[in-house]
């Protein structure tokens, strides 16, 4: 290719949204409230409307948004969440991190997402949440996982780090569960310049304790009534998201077509196997992943070519040194282990055009193994 081809391309979106992310921060800088400014309450108002929940709370991360939500559960020491080995550690190290136990079970292969048929066996007395990981972009069977939880009286809370802007039926990832919980670091489909993120709910209780775990259990000042965390998201993070907020339902409609694209040309290549999406809902394509045999082979030809790639993720967590010893594996995690070996992932981004991602499956289809 003639230019190089970028993985995540943040400098073109920057270009295009520069007038608006420049006005946002200088206006930031001119009132100086860099903590707990007007843009925080701005954005959660406006992310709230478009997750259509009551309510939702800014955090510094995406990884302090799980950790604030079971906090605000009283989930610790003795109790178990039911989650996915294929996944990023932080899922699983929010958990330990409370004393918990992460409770393993496996995936299925269609969308690499939790198999829902495999929860309801693992829960025991001492389960006390499901987190379902909405992965690569599109939510899990959230349905059959919300009436599971119904039914044995845990809580869902949804971590949503790749998929904000997707559906499910009809409703936002984010609005699906009783708690919500998504990033905005830079590469996120709503990414900041910097570490971001927000949890989601209806629940005014449970809100009203996040609001009060994210700066240090405070229900007013110096008043600590809760065990809490330094958990707010910066204002100048706040401004930059809401001048992206604008141009997100173009680039996420971008992201499904050049998604949906990817997959039509992809589909008949031997060796080759797609994530697939479900009628019912749609995927954002936080990473466009496929899975195929000879990855390593794979990648060196992609490189080759100046495709970048990336693997997620490589090692499922039960396989990890940190949560060999803090977790309960149930089930063989077999297809876990399979798609950890098969992943990878591809260029993908609202910018990306045709004959950019035309180079990237032609590359691909000459070096698939049948």
């Amino acid at each position: 290719m003639a230019k190089d081809i970028e993985f995540i391309d943040l400098k073109t979106q920057y270009r295009m949204l520069k007038p608006a992310v420049d006005k946002r921060i200088a206006t930031v800088l001119d009132h100086g409230r860099f903590i707990l400014g007007p843009e925080i309450l701005e954005l959660e108002e406006e992310l709230a409307a478009y997750v259509s929940v009551d309510h939702c709370i800014s955090v510094a991360s995406g990884t302090e948004a799980l950790l604030i939500a079971l906090m605000a559960l009283g989930i610790g020491p003795g109790d178990e969440v039911i989650t996915t080995p294929f996944t990023f550690a932080a899922t699983a190290e929010v958990i330990a991190l409370v004393g918990a136990t992460p409770v393993f079970v496996d995936i299925n292969l269609t969308d690499c997402n939790i198999d829902a048929a495999l929860i309801e066996a693992a829960i025991s007395s001492a389960t006390k949440a499901i987190m379902p990981v909405s992965l690569y972009g599109q939510c899990a069977d959230m349905d059959a996982i919300n009436a599971i939880a119904e039914r044995r009286g845990v809580t869902v809370i949804e971590d949503a780090a790749q998929s904000f802007g997707a559906l499910y039926k009809g409703r936002r990832s984010c609005g699906v569960s009783t708690i919500g919980c998504t990033s905005f670091f830079p590469s996120k489909p709503l990414g900041c310049y910097g570490d971001g993120g927000a949890i989601f709910t209806s629940d005014a209780g449970l809100a009203q304790a996040m609001r009060e775990i994210r700066i240090h259990g405070q229900s007013k000042r110096y008043q600590h009534d809760r065990v809490g965390v330094g958990g707010r998201l910066d204002t100048i993070q706040a401004a930059i998201l809401l001048a992206k907020l604008g141009n997100f339902g173009e680039e996420v409609a971008a992201r499904i077509r050049i998604g949906n694209r990817y997959c039509e040309l992809l589909e008949n290549i031997p060796g080759v196997r797609l994530i697939q999406v479900p009628a019912d809902r749609t995927s954002v394509w936080g990473q466009f992943t496929i899975l195929v045999d000879n990855r390593d082979e794979m990648i060196d030809a992609l490189n080759a070519a100046a495709v970048p790639t990336a693997v997620h993720y490589p090692i499922p967590l039960h396989r990890q040194p940190a949560y060999a010893d803090r977790s309960r594996v149930v089930g063989s995690l077999e297809l876990s282990e399979i798609a950890a070996r098969q992943v990878i992932s591809l260029p993908m981004h609202p910018f990306l055009d045709t004959a950019v991602q035309d180079h990237i499956v032609e590359a691909i289809a000459k070096n698939a193994r049948n």
